[in-house]
C-alpha cells in the first residue's frame, strides 16, 4: 500500500511530466503555425517570467492577426518586457488589435492619446477609441470616457454624460466608477 508521501509525490511527478508532454506537444503546434497554439505557447512562457520567449511567440501569433497576441505585444512594448520599450512599436502592435475590436487594446490606446505616449497628446482620439471599447462594455474604458466627460478633455464637459458612464463602469464592476457615480450624486448631478 502507498503512503500518503508517496502517492503525493507520485501525483506531483505525474503532473510535471503531464505538463512537460503538453508543453511538448504546444510546441510543435505552435512551429507548425497554429497561431492559438503560439498564443497558448507565448502565455505559458509568460507565466514562468521567460519574457523574451513569450515575446518570440507572441510576435509569431500578432503576425498572423491574432488579436489578443497583438495587444500583448504593445503591452510587452510599452512596459520593455522581453524587448527593449518601444512607444512607437507599442502603439503600432496596439492599433492593430484594437482595429480588430480587442476592447482592451482600444482603451490602452486611448490612454495612450490621452496621456501622449507613443503619440502626439490628442484628447479627441482618445475619446473616440474609448467610447469604443466602452460600448463592448468595457468597465475600465466607460470610467476613463467618464472621466474625459467630467473634465472637458476630447468632448464638452457634460458631468450628467459622465456619471452616466461611470454608473455603467460602477454596474459592470468597476470600483472608481462607483466612486465617481457617487461623488457626482452627491454633487447633484
Amino acid at each position: 500500500m502507498l503512503t500518503k508521501f508517496t502517492a503525493l509525490a507520485m501525483g506531483v511527478l505525474l503532473s510535471v511530466s503531464a505538463l512537460a508532454a503538453d508543453m511538448a506537444t504546444l510546441t510543435r503546434q505552435a512551429q507548425s503555425g497554429d497561431a492559438a497554439a503560439q498564443l497558448d505557447l507565448a502565455n505559458e512562457y509568460y507565466s514562468q517570467g521567460n519574457h523574451a520567449k513569450a515575446f518570440e511567440w507572441y510576435t509569431k501569433a500578432a503576425g498572423q492577426g491574432d488579436a489578443d497576441a497583438q495587444a500583448i505585444l504593445g503591452a510587452m512594448y510599452a512596459k520593455g518586457q522581453g524587448v527593449h520599450q518601444d512607444y512607437h512599436k507599442a502603439v503600432e502592435w496596439t492599433t492593430k488589435a484594437a482595429h480588430q475590436g480587442h476592447a482592451d487594446a482600444q482603451t490602452i490606446l486611448g490612454l495612450m492619446y490621452y496621456n501622449g505616449e507613443g503619440v502626439r497628446q490628442d484628447y479627441r482620439k482618445a475619446v473616440e477609441w474609448t467610447a469604443k471599447a466602452a460600448g463592448q462594455g468595457f468597465a475600465a474604458a466607460q470610467n476613463n470616457l467618464g472621466v474625459m466627460y467630467e473634465n472637458g478633455e476630447g468632448v464638452r464637459q457634460n458631468k450628467s454624460t459622465a456619471k452616466r458612464y461611470y454608473g455603467q463602469a460602477c454596474d459592470n464592476g468597476e470600483q472608481l466608477g462607483c466612486d465617481d457615480y457617487r461623488r457626482l450624486n452627491q454633487q447633484g448631478y
